[in-house]
């Protein structure tokens, strides 16, 4: 597998850029802007990406403008156009994209991963903390093997090498999946993931539909064949697609502390 280096001072640890991208977010982004602010990590880039917000979101970044290293408002074609354009803005050696809502798991966290200024990965990855409606876990990642099932982590649990990153751009055409397909493709071209053992960020998740939740099964599988037919992973999501189904339909009939028992199995 390959990995990327350079840009890292022998006496500074190197620049890690996060990313917030958000579009009429006014009730969460100051959480997001004050997790990123507050790390201890003493080389951090912070770049702001708001897709022309009219809530009053643009105020809330302003009031912190001080603090963010470049932001700018205007119309974009999607959350993927947005971090593309965070994304070639970045300067660090490193970057993570920690968009509105989400935050990282500890004030501490970036420092705890590269301090120490040895990481050499292309991609570094971690588990998450999942905030549901009444219950919380940790969800460890899964192995970049597995790519071609899904995500095996989120993306705000990872940290990409800039250099590669902005030479292979988030592919707009995957509204929804549009990570998945940049990470499988990582995966493919034999570049270094490595897994950091620790939770790096915090998310939260609500209900979603069963039409939403087949619709990203779809995406992630598209995501994956592009255009080959691959009959064994369309089988595979096949399988999964009916597996959501059945929770859908579980969930609606089975009470809420056996629904809860099944959610912290997973």
């Amino acid at each position: 597998m390959h990995s990327l280096q350079g840009r890292i001072g022998a006496d500074e640890p190197p620049r890690i850029t996060v990313i917030t991208v958000v579009f009429n977010g006014s009730t969460f982004i100051e959480d997001t802007i004050l997790s990123v602010v507050r790390q201890t990590y003493t080389n951090l880039e912070y770049i702001v990406i708001d897709g022309g917000s009219t809530d009053g979101t643009v105020d809330i970044i302003q009031k912190y403008a001080d603090k963010i290293d470049y932001w700018h408002s205007e119309k974009d074609a999607g959350i993927y156009d947005a971090m593309n354009k965070g994304l070639q803005k970045a300067t660090g050696r490193w970057v993570n994209f920690m968009n509105a809502g989400d935050v990282f798991h500890g004030v501490d966290t970036v420092s705890e991963i590269f301090a120490a200024g040895t990481q050499t990965a292309a991609v570094i990855y971690g588990g998450v903390e999942i905030v549901y409606p009444d219950l919380v876990r940790i969800q460890h990642p899964g192995d970049p093997a597995k790519l071609w099932q899904g995500m095996q982590f989120c993306h705000q649990s990872a940290f990409t090498d800039v250099i590669y990153h902005q030479s292979h751009p988030f592919d707009i055409r995957y509204r929804i999946a549009a990570d998945l397909a940049f990470f499988y493709q990582a995966y493919q071209a034999q570049m270094t993931f490595s897994d950091c053992g620790k939770v790096i960020s915090r998310v939260i998740t609500g209900g979603v539909s069963e039409a939403n939740r087949v619709k990203a099964i779809l995406s992630s599988r598209d995501a994956v064949c592009g255009r080959r037919w691959r009959p064994f992973i369309r089988l595979y999501y096949i399988g999964r697609i009916i597996s959501a189904m059945l929770r859908t339909l579980a969930k609606r009939c089975l009470p809420r502390a056996l629904v809860r028992k099944l959610i912290l199995l997973k």
